[in-house]
């Protein structure tokens, strides 16, 4: 019979890919991650049956965990700049509180491992957020331009709002505020 499977164990693994992917990149050997992890090799593969498996859930997660974040507290009886710039800055706090994760989740963004149907789920996880989006581009300079560049661009402003916020710690906050009154300039 086979033993039943940890939760300790899967949630060491994720993190210990988190920071070899970080580190490393996604060419990083499985034996590396299960290693970091405490585990052995044999292990992960019980909890992953190939190592695109675990990058699939592992970017998921990391997508979930962002937009949880991000919409945590949210009150969508703010005006749409007060929502907008809510999900903006928690958005960006964890970017600076979980560095390791910010510079996976990039790397897997750009994967070619990650599958559609994974994608499309962290849509999903995503959907409040760019329904934020549609509302605050309704009438807004951009709103004739595809959604796909216009998320391109929050994208690319939001990782150099991030790189300054974390360069600079005693300034992220001005950093923060910057990064999102361009956005909205943009986008509004």
């Amino acid at each position: 019979m086979a033993k039943p499977k940890s939760e300790e164990k899967r949630n060491a693994i994720m993190a210990a890919a988190t920071r070899v992917i970080a580190a490393q990149g996604l060419g990083a050997p499985t034996a590396t991650i299960a290693q970091e992890a405490g585990v052995a090799n044999g292990t992960l593969f019980t909890y992953f049956e190939t190592k695109a498996d675990l990058i699939n859930e592992l970017y998921l997660e990391l997508k979930t965990e962002m937009a949880t974040t991000a919409l945590d507290g949210l009150r969508e009886s703010a005006d749409l700049r007060k929502q907008a710039f809510h999900v903006w800055k928690r958005s960006m706090n964890w970017g600076m509180a979980s560095p390791e994760k910010r510079r996976a989740l990039c790397q897997l963004g750009v994967s070619d491992e990650i599958t559609p149907a994974t994608r499309s789920q962290a849509h999903q996880a995503m959907a409040p957020v760019a329904e934020l989006m549609e509302r605050i581009r309704a009438d807004g300079p951009m709103r004739n331009a595809p959604m796909s560049f216009v998320v391109a661009i929050m994208e690319s402003l939001s990782e150099t709002t991030m790189d300054f916020m974390i360069r600079e710690p005693g300034n992220a906050d001005k950093h923060c505020k910057a990064g999102f009154d361009v956005f909205w300039r943009a986008v509004g």
